[in-house]
């Protein structure tokens, strides 16, 4: 797992300059809780490029029921990693929300087609 990265993934690249060509000038794992991909300090917008595997989107791209049935076909040890992912990204949200930020999460699958939407809905956060 060490080789895994956890900072400069491709979906945090493909957003980064899809949000930078739009003017939208953010902070890199800026230093607060969960330490979000993105940050727009003044705004108080916190936004994450989550992994579909890591943080348990996976079993909808693998034609699963459920991601419990997608966890069931795993060892123990993979399970109980992507349940303590999961439950610490809603952790982190509560935490951030109770500290007036604006939490935005995406998935790496929706990241990697169209960005659009995406991108929009960043700006209209910050705007509004």
């Amino acid at each position: 797992m060490a080789s895994i990265p956890s900072k400069d993934t491709k979906p945090e690249r493909i957003l980064g300059k899809a949000m930078w060509e739009k003017g939208l000038r953010y902070r890199k794992h800026y230093k607060i809780n969960g330490k979000p991909d993105f940050v727009f300090v003044s705004k108080k917008v916190a936004v994450f490029a989550d992994g579909d595997f890591w943080h348990g989107n996976n079993w909808k791209i693998r034609g699963f029921k459920s991601l419990e049935d997608e966890l069931n076909s795993y060892e123990p040890s993979w399970r109980d990693k992507i349940k303590r992912n999961i439950e610490r990204d809603k952790q982190v949200n509560k935490t951030l929300k109770k500290d007036g930020w604006k939490v935005l999460r995406y998935w790496e699958s929706d990241i990697k087609g169209d960005l659009s939407p995406i991108v929009e809905e960043i700006k209209n956060v910050l705007v509004g």
